[in-house]
């Protein structure tokens, strides 16, 4: 992986960035996107924030390697402590838990005013996203999943303006946990990913049926039948 070829999640990520955006990329790791974007999407501008110092001392060198040092600013800082307000209008945040994703938005509400578009890829927990975006008025306007070296992403893609709801159908339990975008599209990685939650949910549910009836239990196995239930619905055929 270098600034020329990115990895299959980092692609996807660098696809939904316009051209001549003024991105911050949060958790930037090696600068391996912002320096990507610098030479292949015609950025205006970028901010490389990490907040551990190695990384953010590769970064540093990786930047002044391309010679991209006049368009990306490297800076140490938690989250969006990195940014001024105004200074970008594009946030990409990959490579961290979905619970951490939405405090880092949070904790760096008052620098969101000026962003049009958050490009977001949890590793786990895309839900706490979509609905941090609900409770936010951020619209989900593209989700991609897709598989690589056995495991499974997602990329989520949420604008300012319009109505938050517009993208759920009926169901916003379903809409939550499967993304109304990937849920119509059900391609085969979607398919994959939620047979096997689905299988795993059924084996927890056996195992509480196993055990004494206390109030957790039976809650975890209301939720787990919801769960259940919701996948079933969404991994059924139309046309079966």
């Amino acid at each position: 992986m270098n600034t020329d070829k990115l990895s299959a999640r980092l692609a996807t990520v660098a696809k939904y960035v316009p051209n001549g955006a003024k991105v911050a990329d949060i958790g930037s790791d090696h600068a391996y996107l912002p320096c990507y974007l610098a030479k292949n999407n015609g950025i205006a501008y970028a901010v490389a924030g990490e907040v551990a110092v190695g990384p953010f001392q590769s970064a540093e060198r990786n930047v002044k390697a391309e010679g991209l040092s006049g368009v990306i600013s490297v800076r140490l800082g938690d989250g969006l402590d990195v940014i001024q307000p105004g200074e970008v209008d594009t946030i990409t945040i990959a490579g961290m838990g979905g619970a951490l994703i939405t405090s880092i938005l949070d904790r760096g509400k008052k620098k969101l005013t000026s962003v049009k578009r958050l490009i977001l890829q949890p590793n786990i927990g895309a839900i706490s996203i979509r609905k941090w975006c609900l409770d936010n008025s951020w619209v989900l306007c593209a989700e991609e999943i897709l598989e690589e070296d056995g495991k499974i992403y997602e990329v989520l893609v949420a604008e300012q303006g319009g109505e938050p709801l517009a993208p759920y159908d009926k169901n916003l339990d379903a809409g939550l946990l499967f993304g109304p975008h990937l849920a119509k599209e059900k391609n085969s990685v979607f398919r994959k990913k939620w047979l096997a939650e689905k299988q795993n949910w059924e084996r927890i549910y056996h195992q509480l049926e196993k055990a004494a009836e206390t109030p957790e239990t039976m809650k975890k196995k209301q939720e787990l039948i919801h769960n259940i239930k919701l996948a079933e619905e969404v991994l059924q055929d139309e046309n079966s």
